[in-house]
């Protein structure tokens, strides 16, 4: 399935040679902080650059896309038989900057791509998108209750990939006072084609723009004036597995979903009426981009997408 580009990157002579299907993985893990990028490669007339050495330049812009360069790294890559190529972003050969030094909190960041179809550096640029996830999650793997979380349940009484609380458990925290939370995916999708909300050109504003708290953001959609119909009315309704708490997941608990899915994925396919979350299609967000737009995510990477699409979702809630 085709994943529907930002507008910044519609660009015919760009996406003929490069047609991006971004995954972005994050490393909790010591320095070098990295990556993984995979896309495919095309030429001009569409066709993938196949079993073929190519040249790709990243570069990290803050700010905006055109603002200041903060990073800069070289990769020479082999594509697949079908043109996919996968490079580890941080560990390139330097050009400028230092990626670890970036704070990724104090600002917005962009990712510029460029390629190079002769395998050399003679780089056409591709186009840039916002950086929304790696940021998020840079910062996180300093955070001991957030590293605890993902990848160590030492202390912890759940662990991630159980079924529990009507669904699976893909994410675990501990809060200040070290009490335990965690966030439940629904074992099923609610939909594959549903709008965001008939609501497609109203603005919502803050109360429904958190990257962290879907269930405020929930609320926050089916309380419109005119609102009859949306993907987080169909979640907060939901009953599931006899609960009553699940709710339309913000972006970065959506982000969260993505880092566990091989473990949540393998407990799922045990389950006979589990459905796996899919690498392909847009999967909505509860947290709104502007007065026309939420945020979705696809293949690893997060997309603004108009309200009136039809996307995925599914249900969490937490505990």
């Amino acid at each position: 399935m085709s994943i529907k580009m930002p507008s910044r990157l519609k660009k015919t002579s760009m996406l003929s040679i490069l047609f991006m299907t971004v995954r972005v993985l994050i490393f909790a893990q010591s320095p070098p902080i990295s990556f993984d990028y995979n896309a495919v490669a095309r030429d001009p007339s569409g066709q993938p650059i196949s079993s073929a050495p190519i040249g790709i330049q990243i570069s990290i812009h803050k700010t905006s896309p055109s603002d200041t360069t903060v990073y800069v790294e070289n990769h020479v890559v082999n594509t697949d038989a079908y043109g996919l190529f996968t490079i580890h972003i941080g560990e390139g050969i330097p050009q400028s900057g230092n990626l670890n030094a970036v704070n990724w909190s104090n600002d917005n960041y962009f990712l510029g791509v460029a390629m190079d179809a002769n395998g050399g550096t003679n780089f056409l640029q591709m186009g840039t998108t916002q950086l929304l996830s790696v940021p998020y999650a840079f910062h996180a793997k300093t955070a001991e209750n957030i590293i605890g979380g993902i990848g160590n349940n030492v202390g912890f009484t759940h662990y991630i990939g159980e079924i529990y609380g009507g669904g699976v458990i893909f994410h675990l925290w501990k809060d200040s006072q070290g009490i335990e939370h965690g966030l439940i995916v629904d074992l099923v999708y609610l939909s594959s084609v549903h709008i965001w909300s008939n609501k497609n050109q109203s603005y919502i504003g803050p109360a429904a723009s958190s990257s962290t708290n879907g269930l405020a953001n929930s609320n926050a959609i089916v309380s419109q004036s005119g609102h009859t119909n949306s993907a987080a009315r169909l979640c907060l309704n939901s009953t599931n597995q006899g609960e009553s708490d699940w709710y339309l997941p913000a972006i970065d608990e959506l982000v969260l979903l993505w880092h566990s899915r091989f473990i949540v994925n393998k407990t799922l396919s045990s389950i006979s009426n589990g459905a796996q979350t899919l690498i392909e299609g847009q999967h909505w967000s509860s947290t709104e981009w502007g007065s026309t737009t939420a945020l979705t995510m696809g293949g690893g990477i997060i997309f603004p997408s108009d309200k009136g699409n039809h996307n995925y979702f599914r249900a969490i809630r937490a505990f």
